[in-house]
């Protein structure tokens, strides 16, 4: 499976090279985006307006990473570290709603996760959830992992940690 991601990867750089640079050209969503500073830019554009769409939501900014988050229940215990085995239940949606994933008592080894989740998990402990409103670049980046994940896509998690070790 890596391996297909990578060979994407390297075709999605090759032609992506070989296109004429059109820098004044607004992204769209078939359009993958490769410069990270535009791409933050317009990711801290779409986030503040769903912040502003959604005022509810009192999401923190880490300002180390550009990971915002709410942690909506503390939980108990100590807190997981980036090496721990997790088992949480989630679900996954973009910006406008479109759920893209959800699981119940799913394992894994949280280094292996996107960096949103090595991120921000470690913040909650044992019972407890969070809100993650996570940029491109703290998800999947310029690439699709899968139809319903375009490539630079702001995502929207919400996740209880049930147990870790």
């Amino acid at each position: 499976m890596k391996k297909y991601f990578l060979l994407l990867s390297l075709f999605a750089v090759t032609l992506t090279s070989c296109l004429k640079n059109n820098s004044d050209v607004q992204p769209t969503d078939s359009t993958v985006v490769v410069d990270p500073v535009k791409q933050a830019a317009a990711d801290s554009v779409l986030i503040s307006a769903y912040l502003t769409a959604n005022p509810t939501i009192k999401a923190k900014k880490d300002t180390a990473s550009g990971l915002y988050y709410q942690i909506l229940t503390p939980g108990t215990g100590t807190n997981p570290t980036v090496n721990s085995t997790v088992t949480v239940s989630y679900t996954g949606s973009l910006l406008n709603g479109t759920q893209f994933g959800s699981g119940t008592g799913f394992t894994t080894l949280l280094s292996g996760l996107i960096p949103a989740w090595q991120i921000g998990v470690p913040l909650i402990k044992t019972g407890g959830s969070i809100l993650l409103i996570a940029p491109s670049r703290l998800g999947y980046g310029n690439t699709s992992p899968a139809a319903s994940i375009p490539a630079n896509s702001v995502l929207v998690f919400t996740i209880n940690l049930t147990s870790f070790n």
